[in-house]
């Protein structure tokens, strides 16, 4: 499990198919908080090779942003690891594993980052895992998956897992992942991870659809959403962006906390009067994360 308060709340992040440099290099300048070079769907099988050099080279500079990688499901991810990391850049911070039904299915993922961050110096654990759940089994086992070595964030790959479901989403409110969405939020609280990443929109000219959808995500718990075009990434941004207001209630409750526990007190009362313990405290340290999104 990776601890929420230790790494870069990201509210949106960018796939870019990891065949084309050029889209992997305007995507860095697209306002993201994170690009993900995709290797997994994105990408041809006959190009699967030719993308996997193509990244490690990409992800090999520093960038002013986090750059991650959907990696390739099974035995190809764990071949996609050994052309990753051996050069990569500190930029380089996560990968997004896909299809992970069970928490099993991450244990040679966390075997083989750890012999190949020790193999090139470095820091164990500096590489983390965005598990994306694309099967029913996958959301039921959220629980599991969530305090699963390396996991900071779980993630829902809708369109997979509706097609499996014989899922059709009503217009607007998309009520019908209603259910998997709120059991992926309460899990990763549980697990005590980084809220959850927002399923994509595959419509990216319907920004006011994006803009209503990503509100109702917000509103459930989610913290981010992923994007596949840097058209969404200003209508993603805004809407998990906290206000000004936001930010200075989050300073002003953290610094009480942290005075009250510096004291010998472990509970306080916020502004309006109520009671403020550690759990309340953690989420403004998430919205304080938010705050400067962008500095390494």
């Amino acid at each position: 499990m990776v601890n929420a308060s230790s790494a870069r709340l990201h509210r949106s992040t960018l796939y870019v198919p990891g065949d084309q440099p050029e889209k992997m290099a305007k995507a860095v300048t697209a306002g993201a908080d994170g690009v993900i070079c995709d290797l997994e769907d994105a990408v041809a099988p006959s190009k699967k090779a030719e993308a996997r050099a193509g990244v490690a080279e990409f992800i090999s500079h520093d960038a002013p942003i986090d750059l991650l990688v959907r990696i390739n499901w099974g035995a190809a991810g764990l071949d996609d690891l050994r052309a990753l990391v051996p050069n990569a850049s500190s930029s380089f911070t996560a990968i997004y594993v896909p299809k992970v039904s069970t928490v099993d299915e991450l244990a040679p993922i966390d075997d083989e980052l750890t012999r190949l961050e020790k193999a090139c110096g470095r820091p164990k654990g500096s590489i983390s895992i965005v598990a994306l759940l694309e099967t029913a089994q996958g959301i039921l086992n959220a629980p599991s998956i969530a305090n699963g070595s390396r996991v900071r964030r779980l993630a829902i790959g809708e369109a997979d897992l509706g097609a499996e479901l014989g899922v059709e989403l009503s217009p607007g409110d998309e009520r019908e992942m209603l259910t998997a969405r709120a059991m992926v939020v309460l899990a990763s609280s549980a697990a005590g991870i980084e809220p959850p990443v927002g399923p994509v929109s595959i419509d990216f000219r319907d920004l006011a659809a994006l803009q209503k959808s990503s509100e109702a995500l917000r509103r459930l718990g989610f913290r981010g959403r992923s994007c596949i075009h840097p058209a969404q990434v200003a209508v993603v941004n805004d809407v998990f962006t906290p206000t000004p207001a936001q930010i200075e209630r989050a300073h002003r409750l953290v610094e009480r906390y942290d005075s009250a526990v510096a004291g010998g007190d472990g509970v306080i009362v916020d502004d309006n009067g109520k009671m403020i313990d550690e759990a309340v405290v953690r989420s403004a340290r998430r919205t304080i994360a938010q705050e400067h999104p962008h500095e390494r």
